[in-house]
């Protein structure tokens, strides 16, 4: 091939001044000389790695002018670490597993800019990653434990070791079913939330960038390498590295059409999103929306066109149409092709595809709210990603309303909240406060309160859970807030947090410390029933002959009996407690009572005429009765 001929190509591309006016120039060229295109496509992503290093004046360089670089191997020192061996390698820096010496000795990874690659834009991108993962605090994000630089100036930073394989792998070599897989997918969406709130824009999501890890037995997802990540907060931006020759930032198997764009101005949180979208079409159906290999293999504007224009095919369909192929990816998901199609048509699949919108306005608005949508899911709730209509959601509630269903999370997440309401405006009228502040923190309360109940009612834990964060971000809380927020860290799976708030409340006064101890017994009512029985006792023993006290008394009830005695007593003493009524209707189907059940979801239409809970829940106990013409009404 004319070198010369390459040379004056590259010449004119790199003078091209825009990326698309660079594509155009690239499919002129490819037009004539495919062969020629990917050359030239290459000499380009290397001028891009290489920065100004070729140009750069000797000061731009990292370490001392003339020092010669050594390049690292394992047995190398650099510290207090030495390296054992290579375990990853990028475009502009290499991962090794290295040995910490003091002040303790463990097993952690060095991640090392490469020989020739330290000019002060890689380097700046270095810095981003470092800062980024310094600034976040996270049980599934690597933590950065360490920094400094070689004796020949070059930068280093030390991360928790993260030892396991990709989500994907970790799911297909466990035959995880889709359910399972879905609660492994969960805590990636909160982690991935924390970064958007601490300011920080991952852009490269992907399987390989999400490792499982074993921790005492357990699954644990960790997101890594947050190499190329955007932050949102003006100190960090300056140090973002402005994309020069058209080159795409981040895997274009899992890029947004707005990355595919490569303006790198208009980029935000929802390009996580639609990469999340993305991992999850994968973990589902074992297979990318748009095929990987011609992805891999096209060129630079047939890519953007894929990502821009193409829709993905939804999940039950894309299945349904591999073939032999899929046989083995339902296995691998402890079922058949039938039954995968099944599981994926319809809600399990709007998941997905609500994130993978070409119109970022109309994708999750959060990571949180994707992973809520997951948690509505798992718990047979109304899906956002779901049509809006009131039939859809009436459905879905009187599918879950089916079976029996009293339980311990619908009277716990009503009787703590309410416990909150109570005790707060309790607190109000005793103290009497008269000032103008105390009245509005009064009003503030009650406004926070009213939200968090609205979220808490369509299932939205975790979106409650960012509400108590926002609204007393800096604040000292409240043991009412505090019992609230470790309640919704239950219902979301937290139990760690959420045990170690309740153990504190526990020594908080009565009607706290009753509450904190029923919530504990949530915690070990699986992992030890012993314990869980110890604070059931103490819950009792605490907690004076109130209504709140009988019905969460109902919280750890082992029956529908046991149950029913404690709520009737909770409904004798508060004969208007929506939420006891509300269980009492539950309690009532279980065992088969539907003439109560109907007279119990009659009162909640009374003391709540438009919530159409009750009007379903009578109708339910209604066609039961086989009293179709009122049902209907």
């Amino acid at each position: 091939m004319d070198s010369e001929k390459i040379k004056a190509l590259l010449i004119q591309a790199l003078e091209k001044e825009t990326p698309q006016e660079r594509a155009n120039f690239l499919m002129e060229v490819g037009a004539d000389d495919p062969t020629l295109k990917a050359e030239l496509e290459s000499l380009l992503e290397a001028h891009e790695a290489a920065g100004d290093f070729l140009a750069a004046p000797a000061p731009e360089l990292v370490g001392a002018p003339g020092s010669t670089p050594i390049s690292e191997e394992p047995g190398t020192v650099i510290g207090r670490y030495k390296l054992l061996e290579k375990i990853g390698e990028g475009g502009m820096a290499v991962v090794y597993m290295a040995q910490q010496t003091r002040p303790l000795k463990r097993r952690v990874a060095l991640k090392i800019i490469k020989l020739g690659m330290d000019t002060k834009e890689v380097i700046a991108r270095f810095e981003v990653e470092r800062q980024a993962l310094a600034i976040m605090d996270h049980p599934n994000i690597a933590k950065v434990l360490d920094a400094g630089a070689t004796d020949t100036g070059r930068p280093y930073f030390v991360m928790e070791l993260v030892r396991g394989i990709s989500i994907t792998a970790y799911c297909d070599k466990n035959k995880l079913n889709t359910q399972d897989r879905l609660a492994l997918f969960l805590p990636v969406c909160n982690a991935v939330h924390h970064a958007h709130q601490k300011g920080i824009i991952h852009r490269d999501l992907k399987p390989s960038n999400i490792m499982v890890t074993m921790h005492d037995g357990i699954p644990v997802p960790k997101v890594i390498d947050f190499g190329i990540a955007k932050a949102t907060n003006q100190q960090l931006t300056e140090k973002t590295v402005f994309t020069q020759y058209a080159q795409m930032i981040g895997t274009p198997e899992y890029m947004s059409p707005e990355q595919a764009e490569m303006s790198g101005l208009d980029i935000d949180t929802r390009t996580d999103i639609y990469s999340l979208g993305i991992v999850l079409y994968e973990l589902l159906t074992g297979t990318l929306p748009f095929d990987g290999e011609t992805l891999r293999s096209a060129g630079f504007a047939e890519i953007q066109r894929i990502i821009r224009e193409e829709e993905p095919l939804r999940p039950s369909t894309r299945i349904s149409a591999l073939g032999k192929e899929a046989d083995e990816i339902a296995a691998r998901r402890d079922t058949n092709v039938a039954g995968l199609a099944k599981r994926l048509y319809r809600e399990l699949e709007w998941i997905p595809l609500k994130a993978l919108r070409k119109d970022r306005t109309r994708r999750y608005t959060s990571a949180s709210e994707f992973a809520q949508d997951i948690h509505n899911y798992l718990n047979d709730q109304p899906l956002l990603a779901g049509p809006e209509s009131a039939f859809y959601r009436l459905r879905k509630m009187v599918h879950k309303y089916r079976v029996p269903v009293m339980t311990v999370s619908a009277i716990a997440v009503v009787s703590i909240v309410g416990l909150v309401a109570g005790t707060w405006l309790y607190v109000g009228r005793s103290q009497a406060r008269g000032t103008i502040s105390e009245l509005k923190d009064q009003t503030f309360l009650q406004e926070t309160l009213a939200t968090v109940k609205q979220l808490q009612a369509e299932g939205r834990y975790q979106e409650a859970l960012d509400e108590i964060e926002t609204k007393f971000d800096g604040q000292e809380l409240s043991p009412q807030t505090q019992l609230l927020r470790a309640l919704f860290l239950i219902e979301l799976g937290q139990f760690k947090p959420a045990e170690d708030e309740l153990l504190h409340l526990t020594q908080e006064e009565s009607q706290i410390a009753g509450a904190a101890h029923y919530l504990l017994v949530r915690v070990y009512l699986t992992v030890d029933p012993a314990k869980a029985d110890t604070h059931r006792q103490l819950a009792e023993s605490i907690l004076p002959e109130t209504a709140e006290a009988f019905y969460l008394r109902a919280l750890t009830a082992t029956s529908a009996e046991d149950a029913l005695t404690w709520l009737s007593l909770a409904v004798e003493h508060e004969p208007k407690y929506y939420a006891a009524h509300q269980s009492l209707t539950y309690a009532y189907y279980s065992l088969k009572a539907f003439q109560r059940m109907a007279e119990e979801a009659s009162i909640l239409t009374v003391l709540h005429p438009s919530d159409y809970l009750g009007h379903a829940l009578r109708a339910i106990a209604l066609r039961e009765m086989e009293e179709f013409e009122l049902a209907i009404k």
